[in-house]
């Protein structure tokens, strides 16, 4: 695997779209000495939210893992920009957070969250293994089935 993101990031025919905005009284993400931690991320698709609702019920968990991996694409765009713009100033991946709504008596939740996990590995190889947890929720803002936050280490 090649160290260079960008490079990386082009032999997987990804593109990272520019940081969103936060939605509410907060910033999206904290730089303290070399760790940034990200607020939670939803799954934005070209800009929209494209699924809503619950894993369980009107949500498959093939839709949920890819609403996982859109947050991960979230969380990407605004460590691009916590790196001002240069993702080879990754470390690692130290931790992911996930939240997935869900029906009570869902419990792959883990599942759903590995849409992130897996992207940060095929990004980043080794450096993209974390920490994570991943957890049901009853509702999401916007009704959203995923958000994702994560904690990432930088060279400062």
């Amino acid at each position: 695997m090649t160290k260079d993101i960008n490079k990386r990031l082009e032999e997987l025919n990804i593109d990272i779209d520019k940081a969103s905005a936060p939605a509410g009284s907060y910033i999206p993400y904290v730089v303290s000495n070399s760790l940034v931690f990200i607020s939670g991320q939803l799954p934005f698709i070209n800009g929209e939210l494209t699924v809503r609702g619950k894993i369980g019920d009107n949500v498959s968990v093939e839709e949920g893992i890819q609403m996982a991996e859109a947050c991960a694409m979230a969380l990407l765009s605004q460590l691009k920009e916590a790196c001002n713009g240069d993702l080879n100033k990754v470390k690692r991946v130290v931790k992911l957070g996930g939240f997935v709504a869900s029906t009570p008596d869902f419990t792959d939740q883990p599942k759903i969250i590995n849409g992130a996990s897996d992207l940060f590995v095929k990004i980043f190889g080794e450096q993209g293994k974390h920490a994570r947890f991943a957890v049901g929720a009853p509702a999401l803002p916007r009704n959203v089935p995923v958000e994702i936050e994560g904690i990432f280490e930088i060279e400062n």
